[in-house]
């Protein structure tokens, strides 16, 4: 991309404030991640839930000089406008135009599962085949797509785009912006399918993206899917693959079988090796080699992409590291991309201090000089602490680099140099090729080495509160529950996302936990629902904000609040008694509430209580009188109180159940978690927690023999038993062993045998196929699940949260 202000315009039917002849190479969308400023726009996107208008500020104070929006705001000096009539239009036609106006050939993915895994694999195999171009990410969406349309340039041959919907009326919209030549449709399954009334009408809606396509690539084992394309595509090339043997590409062989996997393409016969022998692994293999064969590469060079394909990890790690340094963690794949949206990530963490390791940029075909320019310009704009560069390449450029700048030829070298350990207090990003093994410096900085680890998806957190959003007021503001190290999973970690992403107040259960968030930097309101009497003056200290639920705590607190000087009303927030029996002021201490609040010098926030029992539909009749008594009691408390407060009753439950209730805010903990009691709900929810550890030993146990402490287990034939190394001291209740939970290795349940240790387990493995020390085990994330889990345990789900022991590495993934 490289238009003027002039041109872009002209193409979208803009107006121009201020100079026309600015060059834009790169337009953001979210202030909070602005990696570069170099010829660079702000486009504010108005969307129903949210108005981009309101971050212009923050743009302009990043450095940004070129705004796209669809108001002027004059107040801002020094800024060139582009003012449109719909900022999402706007994208669209100008990624349209882009797109039309390029001479690439394009590759449009769509379907339910897939679609990012065979686009980054289809870039593996193509880059250095044409020069190629790529969706970021997982760029696919109204605003996501002409993002990624806008980064064709035109030294670009072929283009590989993703396109996703989640409702209705969305695809032709996006097939109007971009008509691919070869649409690949990859498995149709449940993802979004809840917006649809059945798979028909998503596959109705999916395959309209093919209307101008040449080309057809479709997974043929859905006979709805294959009886669709060909009734209405009759007229274009189509190929169908799957495992069924009237697809034109299909398995023809055994693949339980240790032997290569043989492929049939037409007639012909494509042979290679496979470690991944899963359904959906072996499916996309097939989709991969058709639009291979359908781009002309010869089969002996497709089993040599194949071999060397690699893993697609579409994630970035934050660890937890010595010496109080976070680890970022993005040693999986280097391109310029790539970088882009690691440093976007760096941007949602509030260190002021930085360092970053880079290597080599391999596999592209660029000039080194405008290549490592364009680096070493990125790089800068993030006035880095110091820069570690690695390999022979990078470091013919280290001159180009401002910050304190290393070089080294490879990893080992660093590592034996200890610069980096000698870092404190830093966010350290790890971000190279894979050839260079940078993995092995997150090893080496980590705070915690154990191969039991919880994994916490932040991007599933955040789409179950975008969920939970949309069921609610655009106005109706929402307070995250981050008590109990937030569910076990990591407080300031929680917090400081939550933070980025706006989240109106955070609550926590007692003092400390909100002044251990405030001295690592978090700054937005923080209610501490139980402050314990010892604990007011820090309250006050780190500008915490108390619940009230007694005339003894409210004298106590004021006293404190007098005492300190505080010559401001302060915040408080005072909750009501409905039914729960817990805490609370009651009905008839209303009167002497509202007048003990007028004569004192504080202001009440919010005005709230708690529903016992939203999560039971059986209790729904003391719930609805518990609602009415809220309604009651804080209409008459506002009613004497000179001013209107926030009110908010909803848990998380209680949002999905009761959402006409909604009052001024919601409190989510668990459901932005991912867990709801209604299964209807729970499909619409991402699984936020993986938990997993790895097969430490695998033995063959003799017919007669026992397994661990006590021998309550011995075994009827020969077994195969593998030893995990996680105990009762992680966090696996002892109860569950002895054949009443169960963990998942290769997808398949392995029951507990015997009892289980503290540091250890084992499983009897014996009806796994190809299992071997070393493989991964899911204590839960899908299968098991939290909740499954959770019923082997007899407990809920908050329990097996908060229970996991503070030795099990927290891993913060963001896909």
């Amino acid at each position: 991309m490289n238009y003027t202000v002039h041109q872009i315009a002209e193409i979208t039917n803009a107006n121009i404030i201020g100079d026309e002849n600015l060059i834009i190479k790169n337009i953001a969308f979210d202030s909070r991640i602005i990696y570069s400023t170099k010829n660079a726009a702000f486009i504010a996107i108005n969307t129903q839930k949210n108005s981009g208008e309101k971050f212009i500020e923050s743009a302009i104070d990043r450095g940004i000089t070129i705004i796209i929006s669809e108001h002027h705001y004059p107040q801002f000096e020094n800024v060139t406008w582009i003012i449109v009539e719909n900022s999402v239009e706007f994208l669209q036609k100008l990624a349209k135009y882009h797109f039309e106006n390029s001479s690439i050939k394009s590759i449009g993915i769509t379907g339910s599962n897939g679609k990012t895994i065979l686009k980054e694999w289809l870039y593996q195999c193509l880059w250095n085949e044409f020069p190629t171009v790529k969706s970021p990410k997982s760029f696919n969406s109204q605003i996501g797509l002409p993002l990624s349309l806008l980064q064709i340039n035109n030294s670009h041959q072929l283009g590989i785009f993703e396109v996703g919907i989640s409702k209705p009326n969305e695809m032709q919209n996006l097939e109007n912006i971009f008509h691919p030549q070869i649409g690949l449709l990859t498995h149709i399954g449940t993802a979004h399918a809840a917006n649809f009334e059945s798979e028909e009408e998503l596959i109705d809606e999916k395959i309209k993206l093919f209307k101008d396509s040449e080309v057809i690539i479709y997974n043929g084992d859905n006979a709805l899917v294959s009886n669709k394309i060909n009734k209405l595509y009759s007229s274009k090339k189509l190929i169908s693959y799957g495992f069924k043997k009237e697809n034109q590409v299909f398995i023809k062989n055994n693949i339980s079988k240790d032997e290569n996997i043989v492929v049939e393409y037409f007639g012909e016969e494509i042979s290679f090796s496979a470690h991944q022998r899963d359904e959906a692994t072996l499916t996309n293999a097939l989709a991969l080699i058709t639009v291979l064969k359908e781009l002309g590469i010869e089969n002996q060079k497709i089993i040599e992409k194949i071999n060397a394909l690699k893993a697609v990890e579409m994630r970035l790690e934050a660890i937890e590291g010595s010496k109080n340094n976070i680890i970022i963690n993005d040693s999986f794949n280097l391109d310029l991309d790539s970088l882009k949206t690691a440093l976007q990530f760096l941007k949602e963490y509030n260190k002021s201090k930085k360092s970053l390791v880079l290597t080599d940029i391999v596999g592209v075909n660029s000039n080194s000089q405008e290549l490592y320019e364009e680096v070493s310009d990125l790089v800068n704009e993030q006035k880095f602490d110091s820069v570690f560069l690695i390999g022979d390449e990078i470091s013919k450029f280290s001159d180009l680099f401002k910050s304190k700048t290393s070089t080294f030829i490879n990893t080992q070298e660093l590592i034996e140099s200890k610069h980096l350990t000698e870092i404190e207090n830093q966010i350290i990003l790890l971000k190279g090729a894979r050839k260079f093994e940078i993995e092995r410096l997150k090893d080496l900085l980590e705070l915690r080495k154990h191969d039991t680890v919880l994994e916490i998806n932040l991007n599933a957190i955040l789409h179950n509160i975008n969920y939970h959003k949309s069921l609610l007021k655009p106005s109706t503001k929402m307070m995250a529950m981050v008590k109990a190290n937030a569910y076990g999973l990591g407080s300031y970690e929680i917090s400081e996302f939550l933070q980025h992403h706006h989240i109106d107040y955070l609550g926590v259960a007692f003092v400390d936990e909100g002044v251990e968030l405030r001295k690592k930097g978090i700054t937005i309101p923080i209610v501490v629902m139980n402050p314990e009497q010892h604990s007011y003056d820090t309250v006050i200290q780190y500008n915490l904000e108390p619940e009230i639920y007694s005339f003894r705590v409210l004298e106590l607190f004021y006293e404190a609040v007098q005492k300190s000087g505080y010559d401001k009303k302060y915040p408080i927030h005072i909750k009501l008694e409905t039914g729960m029996h817990r805490l609370g002021f009651k009905d008839a201490e209303l009167d002497q509430l509202s007048e003990t609040l007028n004569n004192i010098n504080v202001q009440v926030q919010s005005i709230f209580s708690h529903l016992s029992s939203s999560d039971v539909p059986a209790e729904k009749e003391f719930t609805l009188n518990q609602l009415k008594t809220f309604e009651k009691n804080s209409s008459s408390l506002i009613e004497k109180l000179n001013y209107t407060p926030i009110r908010h009753i909803l848990n998380s439950s209680g949002i999905t159940s009761y959402t006409h209730h909604e009052y001024d805010m919601v409190r989510i903990g668990i459901g932005m978690l991912g867990e709801s009691p209604s299964s209807e709900i729970q499909k619409q929810l991402q699984s936020v927690v993986s938990f997993k550890t790895v097969i430490s030993q695998i033995s063959l146990v003799e017919n007669g023999e026992s397994v661990g402490y006590s021998r309550k287990y011995k075994t009827d034939h020969t077994t195969k038993i593998a030893t995990v190394p996680v105990g009762y001291a992680d966090g696996i209740p002892r109860l569950i062993g002895n054949q009443i939970g169960n963990f998942a290795v290769h997808k398949t349940l392995a029951p507990i045998v015997g009892n289980i240790c503290m540091d250890m387990m084992m499983l009897n493995v014996d009806h796994i196929p190809n299992v071997k020390e070393g493989d991964t085990v899911t204590i839960f994330n899908a299968k098991p699940s939290l909740k499954e889990f959770a019923a082997y345990c007899k407990t809920i789900t908050y329990e097996v949260l908060t229970s996991i022991s503070p030795r099990v590495k927290r891993i913060y993934i963001k896909d």
